[in-house]
């Protein structure tokens, strides 16, 4: 596979709601992100298949 250039980085959402609940299992979300333009760590509402509402999702490291 090829190596891209450029500044684009892959990252992980994962949901804040979900972990505090203390239901099982995890809401993850896997997305692209401009290193350059938005260097602090994303913030996206998403929907969350195991709670069954839309909840904030953060990059994790």
């Amino acid at each position: 596979m090829a190596t891209k250039k450029g500044n684009r980085v892959q990252v992980i959402l994962e949901c804040t709601e979900h972990k505090t609940s203390g239901l099982a299992g995890t809401s993850r979300y896997i997305t692209t992100k401009n290193k350059k333009n938005t260097p602090e760590r994303m913030e996206i509402k998403k929907y969350n298949p195991i709670m069954k509402k839309m909840t904030v999702h953060k990059e994790i490291k």
